[in-house]
């Protein structure tokens, strides 16, 4: 005879096997994370903890593996697009190099929009959401956002004036970059990292636009001598998941993953910092020289440069708004 106890047993032993069943079909879950940085790389090393506490917190249900250094074949700006296709459900974006797709996610490297980390924590209070509508708009939601540290000119020459600069040929990451560097008088080449050491080796370009980070990653001091704290532009890496892989996931999921990505968010910009000190100190090391900019070249570069962000914001209309409520909460 079936008694209510037993009723009661029953079904919540069936509901135990219901959930028991739920966990193990979500422990399939596997995601390939890709990078183009190498493992050593801050970003990489900030993925690749992001991977390991989402294990951790969702009970190992959510297995992100990171695939550094590009292995996985796709280029840094190849990644909005591999994300938004499915070709990958995980990837870390650099978003200035998709600007071809979206133009709105060139709007760090305005020449000198920023002059510091806090700076920049300003601007992403007003051009994040713009950036979640634009991964939205590509198939995909941002997980986390951290900055490269401060940029440098990495150079093989020493010089004292923007007539010291012209017609050097230099790597840059975006497109703006190439508009900013051409009007000083540089001759910039836009190239993705994992062509830029090749491009150094055979004398391609003879000076590198990026972080100090950048530098130690393709061991600059083996083919750069001085260094040039410009800070000219920012950008940062946007971890980005596929739609179609995120709604693939159970709602409890979905929020253990999101609460990680954003409780950890701010430890990775503090290792932004440490990286630029360290990679700084590294470089050195490796026998390269810090140059510091005279007052009247910035002032140079500044003058020249200053007429893009009206240009850029003309081109973007998306980026009026939040860029103008920026300046004007930066009382300039």
């Amino acid at each position: 005879m079936i008694t209510r106890r037993n009723f009661t047993a029953g079904a919540a032993t069936l509901l135990a096997a219901g959930h028991i069943s739920t966990r193990a079909r979500a422990a399939t879950t596997s995601w390939d994370m890709s990078t183009v940085w190498p493992d050593g790389n801050f970003h990489t090393q900030n993925a690749m903890a992001f991977a390991e506490e989402v294990k951790k917190q969702t009970g190992g249900s959510v297995a992100i593996t990171v695939k550094a250094g590009g292995q996985l074949g796709f280029k840094g700006p190849e990644h909005l697009r591999a994300v938004r296709d499915g070709l990958v459900p995980l990837a870390d974006v650099l978003n200035i190099q998709q600007v071809g797709d979206e133009p709105f996610m060139g709007v760090e490297s305005i020449p000198f929009l920023c002059s510091s980390m806090d700076e920049l924590k300003v601007l992403h209070k007003y051009v994040r959401p713009e950036y979640e509508k634009v991964a939205a708009r590509n198939n995909q939601k941002i997980l986390y956002i951290v900055p490269w540290p401060t940029q440098y000119l990495h150079l093989k020459v020493k010089v004292a004036d923007l007539e010291g600069l012209k017609n050097i040929k230099i790597r840059v990451p975006d497109k703006n970059a190439v508009d900013m560097l051409a009007v000083v008088g540089m001759a910039p080449v836009m190239i993705p990292w994992g062509e830029t050491i090749p491009a150094l080796a055979s004398g391609a370009v003879s000076g590198v636009s990026t972080s100090a980070v950048s530098g130690v990653d393709g061991k600059f001091w083996e083919f750069l001598k001085y260094i040039y704290p410009t800070n000219h532009v920012w950008s940062s890496q946007m971890l980005t998941v596929n739609l179609d892989s995120w709604k693939a996931l159970s709602a409890d999921q979905q929020k253990l993953v999101a609460d990680t990505a954003a409780k950890m968010e701010p430890g990775f910009w503090a290792n932004s910092l440490k990286a630029d000190v360290d990679s700084l100190n590294r470089l050195k090391e490796g026998g390269m020289e810090v140059i510091p900019v005279s007052d009247a070249m910035m002032t140079d570069i500044r003058a020249k440069t200053a007429p893009q962000l009206d240009a850029f914001l003309k081109r973007v209309p998306a980026a009026d708004k939040p860029v103008r409520a920026y300046l004007a909460e930066m009382k300039r």
